[in-house]
Parts: C-alpha cells; structure tokens; sequence
C-alpha cells in the first residue's frame, strides 16, 4: 500500500469538504471511485453519482453549507475525520445550525474513497430542535436516561 498515497488523497478529501461549493460537486469523481459506497443516517448509495446527488441535494435544501474538519487519523489504507456541519435552515428564520459527526473512510489502490461511512445521531443533532419533536425527544430521553 502507498502511503503517501493515502495520506494525499485525505489531504485533498479535507480541502474538499471545508471548500465545498455547489460547482464543486462536481469534482467528486477525483476523489471517489466509480462503485463508492457512502452512507449515513439518511442515505445509502453505491456510486459516485449517487454520492453526487446527495451532495446537490443538500445545497437544495439548506443554505450556506460548510464543513470544518477538526480532527483526522490515518492508518493504512483507512481514514476517521471528525466534523463540524454548520449550515443554515430555509426560509424567513434562517435558523443556523450545527451538526458534529464523524466519517470512517477506506481507499482504493489508486487514492480515491471506495467506502464512506457517516456517523452523527441524527435524534440529538436535529430531530431533537424541531418544536414538537424536540419536546417529545427530550421527555423520552429524560425519561431513558439513568440516574
């Protein structure tokens, strides 16, 4: 395994997610194989194409998406970013928003991503402020939770 391979093509995954832009979705194919798995708690898709739908999707649905990557670990041929998601709701509040997550990555031979996997508790970090909802996940986590 080249691991200045590796170690570039994180480098590059990392500029790429804290400089993403709508036009520059379109640059995925550098960067993932052409089979990439990628999932999270939304979604599950098995080709770069599919990857680049769920990133258009997003500049669809909220407003001034931005990564920044606090943390990475590599090892070998697999990679862990940790993450900050900021980005603001549609509409007249225009309500900010912050998502921290995770990605566990593995690459190929020649660099780019073959398995992308995003961790984030989707309860905590969004359910969780929608009126309603919040209230009823607060009252079932207090009620879950050990004292």
């Amino acid at each position: 395994m080249n691991r200045d391979l590796h170690v570039d093509s994180l480098q590059a995954l990392v500029r790429f997610f804290e400089t993403l832009t709508k036009e520059s979705v379109a640059t995925l194919p550098a960067l993932y194989a052409p089979d990439a798995y990628f999932k999270d708690p939304f979604n599950e898709v098995h080709s770069v194409s599919g990857i680049e739908r769920i990133f258009t999707h997003m500049f669809e649905q909220v407003d001034a998406p931005r990564f920044v990557v606090t943390d990475a670990v590599h090892q070998e041929d697999q990679a862990f970013l940790i993450w900050i998601f900021h980005f603001r709701s549609r509409g007249r509040k225009g309500r900010q928003f912050s998502i921290r997550g995770s990605s566990h990555l593995r690459f190929g031979p020649d660099g780019r991503v073959v398995y992308h996997r995003d961790y984030w508790d989707a309860a905590e970090e969004l359910y969780a402020r929608i009126p309603m909802l919040g209230w009823w996940m607060r009252a079932l986590k207090s009620r879950l939770q050990a004292r």
